[in-house]
């Protein structure tokens, strides 16, 4: 009698322990499938607006540059805005290390460049030709131009590459939002600006 209890307790005791785990792989499951993206939350919009107004106010304050130069002035903004993104991220994707990785060896390279001007005239390189190889695979060729196109995914496998872009699709969203919104403000104060001068101006004296 006493082991016909004691059995029953222990199945009993295993169909709980079963349910339980059964219950919180459900669980888990479904609270990350139910996890919005991190780049659609109100919290990394505001953090990237943040560091996207302190860049852009860097490149600004710089020194002032010619109607030639206007382009690296664009392309300043621009890589500010990448590194913005890629400081929001706090370096936990290959793209976002990446970026300030690049970043990095860009000043590097331009002062080495300015060393070398300095003290000898710049040579040129040939250009090397190389042959075309056998034609890979269409999803190989595909994997190779989106490995192109997300920073510091070039040799990555494919899953990892397909989990990086996307993610790195996703922060590019939240960017374009983020400065759409941006460009908005700052639109409609320059016109509530000029509308008071120009009202100011034409006031009786």
């Amino acid at each position: 009698m006493a082991s016909t209890s004691g059995s029953a307790a222990a199945v009993e005791e295993r169909g709980n322990s079963e349910r339980k785990r059964k219950r919180g792989a459900t669980g888990e499951s479904e609270g990350s499938e139910a996890q919005p993206s991190k780049w659609r939350t109100r919290r990394v919009h505001e953090i990237y607006s943040s560091k996207l107004l302190d860049a852009i106010r860097l490149v600004r304050s710089g020194s002032p540059s010619s109607s030639a130069a206007a382009p690296p002035r664009s392309r300043a903004v621009r890589e500010a805005a990448d590194r913005a993104l890629a400081v929001s991220a706090r370096g936990r994707t290959r793209w976002s290390r990446a970026i300030l990785a690049s970043h990095r060896r860009r000043i590097q390279a331009a002062r080495r460049a300015r060393l070398r001007e300095a003290t000898s005239p710049p040579s040129r390189h040939p250009s090397s030709s190389s042959g075309k190889g056998p034609k890979a695979p269409a999803l190989a060729r595909k994997a190779k131009v989106l490995g192109r196109l997300v920073p510091g995914c070039r040799k990555l496998p494919f899953p990892a590459l397909l989990a990086e872009a996307s993610d790195y699709i996703a922060a590019l969203e939240m960017q374009v939002r983020a400065m759409t919104a941006l460009a908005e403000v700052l639109s409609t104060v320059s016109g509530s600006g000029s509308a008071s001068s120009s009202g100011g101006s034409s006031s009786p004296a």
